[in-house]
């Protein structure tokens, strides 16, 4: 009765010990996968990054050198600053102190406001507010 509990038990060794060495050999080889898919990951990386980073020049460089030229000075003069006049009671006197007053000269021609662009002749203007205190 001994001789088949002794064969037992060296049967359970010997299949312990074959799975530990198979699943050795398993994390062995999924340490090799995920290493060498790393290397793959860095190097599609790498070459992607370099390629985009070519393409973005090709593209920005000459928009960069084209701003390059112009000068601060050179779009001052383009755009001028532009005349304010302020309401008064001789003129425009509907619009003394109302939140839409803008008052900006453009060419030549002023811009009173967006409602009524040449100005209200009343002295009383239908569409005026007051500044609101926040």
């Amino acid at each position: 009765m001994e001789d088949w509990q002794k064969n037992l038990t060296d049967m359970l060794e010997t299949v312990t010990e074959e799975v530990e060495k198979f699943f050795s050999d398993v994390t062995d080889a999924v340490d090799a996968i995920a290493l060498l898919s790393e290397e793959v990951a860095h190097q599609v990386n790498n070459a992607i990054s370099t390629e985009i980073e070519l393409f973005l020049n090709d593209i920005i460089q000459p928009i960069l050198d084209a701003c390059a030229e112009f000068e601060p000075s050179s779009f001052e003069s383009e755009w001028p600053l532009t005349d304010t006049v302020e309401p008064s009671p001789q003129q425009h006197p509907a619009c003394v102190g109302c939140r839409h007053y803008h008052g900006q000269v453009y060419g030549g021609n002023l811009l009173v406001c967006g409602m009524h662009p040449y100005g209200w002749e009343a002295e009383n203007c239908p569409d005026w507010e007051g500044y609101r205190n926040y």
